[in-house]
Formats: structure tokens, sequence, C-alpha cells
């Protein structure tokens, strides 16, 4: 078994208003992040007064990232508004969510269960069946 060193969780606010600039400033902290293997980020969505096309574009950019080096990326605090406007654009699947930043960041300490390596279970089955017969 291959252990991975687990980074620490990243924590990112999001700007209040994302023009040009500010977005450009956000997206060089997100890659300084991810710049690593296993990246570990949640982004703060308290401060964000409105999710338009910018914010989802920005979010998706975020995750990318992190899957490209096998990490996650996870939203916490998202405004009533924000949270429907996530869901209706089936962004909200992609994500998950949660209430609060301390929720987020304690959610990565929970690791998923082992992966099955298809090729096992196809041998595993094939002994099986070779059994019953």
């Amino acid at each position: 078994m291959v252990l991975t060193e687990l980074h620490p969780v990243s924590v990112k606010r999001l700007p209040e208003e994302l023009g040009e600039r500010k977005m450009r400033e956000f997206l060089l902290e997100i890659d300084s992040c991810v710049d690593l293997n296993r990246p570990r980020i949640v982004l703060d969505c308290s401060r964000v007064r409105e999710i338009d096309g910018n914010v989802i574009h920005l979010l998706l950019h975020c995750l990318e990232e992190a899957m490209k080096r096998n990490g996650d990326v996870k939203l916490a605090a998202l405004p009533p508004e924000g949270s429907e406007f996530l869901q209706i654009t089936g962004v909200s699947r992609l994500f998950d969510i949660y209430e609060t930043t301390a929720e987020a960041v304690n959610s990565f300490s929970h690791f998923p269960p082992p992966a099955v390596v298809p090729a096992l279970v196809v041998q595993a089955t094939q002994r099986g069946s070779e059994r019953a017969a």
C-alpha cells in the first residue's frame, strides 16, 4: 500500500465582488494552492453577494485544477440565493457544500472507503463461478 502525504487544507475566501482584476488575483492564489499533489481546498463563499457566471467559472476552474492533481475542492457558507443558483445550473452536483468553513475543513479528515480494484473483483467472481461448476 502506498501512502501519500496529506497536505493541510487550504481555506480561501472568495472576494465580495469578482471584477476582472480580483478574478486574476484569486486565480493566482488558487494556482499556488493546487501546485502540489492531492490539494485539499475549501472555498469560503460567505462574502459573495451574487453568484453569477464569473463565480461559477471560477469555482469550476478551481475544481478542475485540483482534480488534475487528485485533489478536491469543497464549498462553505454559501448564501441561500447562491446555493439555489448552483442547484439550478447543476453545478452543485460537482461540489460537497457545507454550512460552515469548519465543517468543510473537518470533512477532509474522513477517509473515503478503499477503492476496489476491478480486476480483483473479476478474478474473485471467476473463481466463485469455477467452484460452482
